[in-house]
This record gives structure tokens, sequence and C-alpha cells, in this order.
């Protein structure tokens, strides 16, 4: 498909003012080839009640919205579209407080609830891993614990990160909330991050010690007694695990519960990737595709996650 998207706020206002129009993207997006049913593959149908699709062969009635975020909505499509809009030309992120004062929302709960929505649709599976040279590290969102040993973690979320060097800059970057510090926790994130063959660059814990076991050509730079700082010596790992503690106090006042931390870090990953894009509209476009590609998530499964979470995107924190 033909990338597709509005340039401005003006063209977002007249090209999906209507519901029909918002359908008719949505419907290009979703099936760039034609129609195909959701039960049986078929690819020709016919209009129903305006908003339905049968299929010719097993008469299976569905809509475009069906099997999507935007599934069971009471709120119109344009108003949706507004606040993928707003949300993806925010430079900083965006807060569920901003997103329910610019589109007028009577309650809080709807825009905090329509972030969480649009944040599960800004993964990408089949997204490249990362190459070459990458520094690995992990971080607390909060103080250090004091008495616990090692790097071990209870109450404090513990968060890997890995940054892909770009020449003197950093390129793109995956993170992921892990429950400890071991090798049974780094190495699936390495694994689902970067190519094997890639150079790993960490400190010198031990839980990185199976890297080379596992396809990757590992360098260690151990931190103590040495007179440059951590951020000298990983200084692209570091300056985005910096980035990503401002962007959570400043953005969302530090107020991130641990069982929501995950999405959250799936926002910062698709905006950090994203932030020499010079289309906004572009990033809209991404996260719309996504959005009818991503399965629905009712408020009562967001408020109240189960381990579907686990067996659905085990390994998926973050995108491209």
């Amino acid at each position: 498909m033909v990338e597709e998207y509005p340039r401005n706020l003006t063209e977002l206002e007249a090209n999906f003012g209507t519901e029909e129009a918002c359908r008719a993207y949505l419907t290009r997006l979703r099936w760039p080839d034609g129609f195909r049913c959701p039960r049986c593959g078929g690819g020709r149908s016919w209009p129903v009640r305006g908003v339905l699709l049968e299929c010719a062969g097993c008469g299976c009635q569905t809509s475009v919205t069906a099997g999507t975020i935007f599934q069971d909505t009471r709120t119109p499509l344009p108003v949706w579209f507004r606040a993928m809009w707003w949300v993806t030309t925010q430079k900083n992120g965006a807060s569920a407080l901003g997103l329910q004062r610019v589109l007028g929302l009577k309650k809080y709960e709807t825009a905090w609830t329509w972030l969480h929505k649009l944040r599960r649709a800004m993964v990408r599976p089949g997204r490249d891993l990362l190459t070459g040279r990458v520094e690995v590290d992990e971080c607390y969102l909060g103080s250090l614990e004091e008495g616990l040993p090692g790097r071990l973690n209870l109450k404090k979320a513990l968060v890997v990160v890995a940054a892909q060097e770009d020449g003197p800059g950093t390129g793109r970057i995956r993170m992921r909330q892990i429950i400890d510090a071991s090798a049974e926790s780094l190495m699936p994130f390495v694994r689902d991050s970067v190519e094997p063959g890639s150079i790993i660059h960490t400190d010198g814990w031990l839980g990185y010690l199976p890297l080379e076991s596992k396809g990757y050509r590992h360098e260690v730079t151990f931190l103590k007694r040495k007179k440059k700082t951590p951020s000298e010596l990983m200084p692209r790992v570091h300056r985005v695990i910096s980035l990503l503690k401002r962007w959570l106090l400043g953005t969302h006042q530090g107020a991130v519960s641990h069982k929501h931390l995950a999405y959250y870090l799936d926002e910062f990953t698709f905006r950090f990737n994203r932030r020499r894009s010079h289309s906004r509209g572009k990033l809209f476009f991404r996260l719309a595709q996504q959005a009818v590609a991503v399965e629905p998530f009712p408020y009562d499964q967001i408020v109240h996650p189960t381990s579907r979470r686990a067996k659905t995107k085990p390994q998926s924190v973050g995108s491209t």
C-alpha cells in the first residue's frame, strides 16, 4: 500500500472528518490487497447495514473495526483519528490529562484507556533486530533498594535497555522490564532484540557471560575503579536511560505502575526510534496501520492484566 497520511492538522480534518472517510481509510490499511474474511480467508464480500461486510463464501459478517483496538467503540472514528494525531504529534509524549483536554472528553478514564489501547499498537511484529555494535545495560526506575545483594530487585522496576551504535550517536533501541538481572532474564531479551553475530558491549555483570555461547561477540567494560563515569564508558545506553527517566518524570510525573510499565516502554521506544522523522503524518500512518493489526483490549483487561500478555507478546517490548 502507498503510504497515505495527512501532512498537517488541516489535512487531517479535511480528509477524516466523517465516519465514512475514516472507515474507508482503515479498510485500506487493514486489507491493502482487498477484503479477507477472518473466518475462511475468502476475498469476496458485500455490504450489510452500512458498516458490516458479509463474506460471500461462508456468510461471516464482520466490520473493519472488528478485532482491532476500535472494536465496540461508541465514539465516532473521527475523534479516534484526532486522538491518534495528537498522540503522534506530541514530541515529548502524551498524557491522559492532556488528551482529555484536547478532545474535550468528559472522563479522565476514557483518555487513559484510549492511550493504553494506542500504546498496544506501537509495537510492530516482525521488526528488524538491532545489528552491528550494541550497548546493553540495566537501570532501576526509582532508587536502588538498600540491603539487597547484587542487582536483586523486589519493589523497584528493573529495565534492560539495548542501544545500537550509529557512528558517534545512537540508532534504534529496545527495552524490557525484567524481574531480575540474571542470565535467565537477560539472554531472552538479547536474543529477541539483537541479531546474532553482533557485538554486545556490556559492563562486567555476570548475567552477560553466556553471550558468546549464544552467538554474539561480547565486549566487556569494567566500570569499577575507572576514571571515566559509566555515562562516558557506555554513553549511548546511559543517554537512553537518562531520557527514559526524564520522560517518565516529566510527562507522567513518575506515576507509572509496574503492571503497566511495559506499555510505557513501548511508547518511549516508538517515539525514540522515530525521533528523526520529518513527518508527523507518517507516525500517524504507522500508528493507524498497527491499530487495525492488533487485537482489542477491553478496559477490564487493561486495568486487571492477567497472564495473557505473557502468552501473547512475551518478547515484544519496544518497536522499530
